[in-house]
C-alpha cells in the first residue's frame, strides 16, 4: 500500500504494554461499542485519541471496555443489527478528524468558465 510511508505503525505486546503506553502518553482510549450510551456525533474527539473497535463477532473483551476513557456508539433503530465494523470505523475516523480541523482541504477545480 502505498500510504503505508505515511503513517506510524507501532506494536504493542499486549494489551496491558497498549494500555500503559497510551495513558504515559495522555492518549484516551475511546472504544466503539454498541454497549454504549453516547453517539459518537455527541462526543467531542480530541487530536489525542485513540479509536478502539472490537471484533465485529464478540466487539471488545471485558479488560478492553475496563480500560476505556469513553465509549461511544453508532445509534440504530431498534431491532436492527448493528452495521459492520468497516462502515462503523469509517463513520467515527471522519467525525473524528471533522471535529479535530483534521480532514484533508479538497480545492474541486471549477469548470472553464465557471465562478464560485
Amino acid at each position: 500500500m502505498d500510504y503505508l510511508e505515511r503513517v506510524e505503525i507501532r506494536r504493542h505486546e499486549s494489551f496491558a504494554a497498549f494500555d500503559a503506553w497510551r495513558r504515559e502518553n495522555g492518549a484516551r482510549l475511546v472504544l466503539a461499542t454498541t454497549k454504549a450510551s453516547c453517539p459518537y456525533t455527541d462526543f467531542a474527539f480530541a487530536l489525542s485519541d485513540i479509536i478502539l473497535f472490537g471484533r465485529e463477532s464478540a466487539g471488545a473483551p471485558g479488560p478492553v471496555h475496563a480500560s476505556a476513557d469513553a465509549r461511544i456508539l453508532v445509534p440504530m433503530r431498534a431491532g436492527l443489527r448493528s452495521l459492520n465494523v468497516a462502515l462503523a470505523a469509517a463513520m467515527i475516523a471522519g467525525e473524528a478528524l471533522r471535529q479535530t480541523g483534521s480532514l484533508p482541504v479538497v480545492i474541486a477545480a471549477l469548470p472553464e468558465g465557471a465562478t464560485a
